[in-house]
């Protein structure tokens, strides 16, 4: 039994009327999305870094060269909003892991991953990878790969494409 078996047997205790079954994979994905967030922070952490710093620094990375993307890109890609994005800039900026570029259009900002940005990625990508493999460890590879495809269903359904 999981915590979210608790949950579920106590509403059905008290009022057997209701339909819970949303709950069994809503409240699991939602426990396993906190859980994950934590077990990754202690490894961002220990390369000085917050989760959200490597979420745009590793968009850069994998944009491939140049490693640049406009705002507008990051905004889309990390699933932000325009002023959390600029908030982030901003403090990649101070730390030296990014850079601004303005273009013709004044509207438009170029963000690019410096050499400090690109190094910080490298240093943690392979740990971050390690322990993601470790939070799956309780899955067989088949077992990960219909999971990722039932995720994805999900997702797509909801208009994450």
């Amino acid at each position: 039994m999981d915590a979210v078996d608790r949950i579920t047997h106590q509403w059905r205790t008290v009022r057997r009327d209701l339909d819970v079954s949303p709950l069994e994979v809503i409240g699991r994905v939602s426990r396993l999305s906190r859980l994950v967030d934590r077990r990754l922070a202690v490894n961002f952490a220990r390369h000085g870094i917050e989760a959200w710093m490597y979420d745009v620094l590793a968009t850069l990375r994998r944009s491939g060269e140049p490693y640049e993307l406009t705002a507008g890109d990051l905004v889309r890609q990390t699933m932000v909003t325009t002023g959390a994005i600029t908030n982030r800039i901003d403090r990649l900026e101070a730390r030296g892991f990014v850079e601004r570029r303005r273009t013709s259009d004044r509207r438009k900002v170029i963000v690019r991953l410096t050499e400090a940005g690109f190094g910080k990625v490298e240093e943690v990508v392979e740990s971050h990878l390690d322990v993601e493999r470790e939070l799956l460890a309780a899955l067989s590879p088949r077992q990960q790969g219909e999971l990722a495809s039932l995720l994805r269903r999900a997702l797509t359904g909801l208009g994450d494409g």
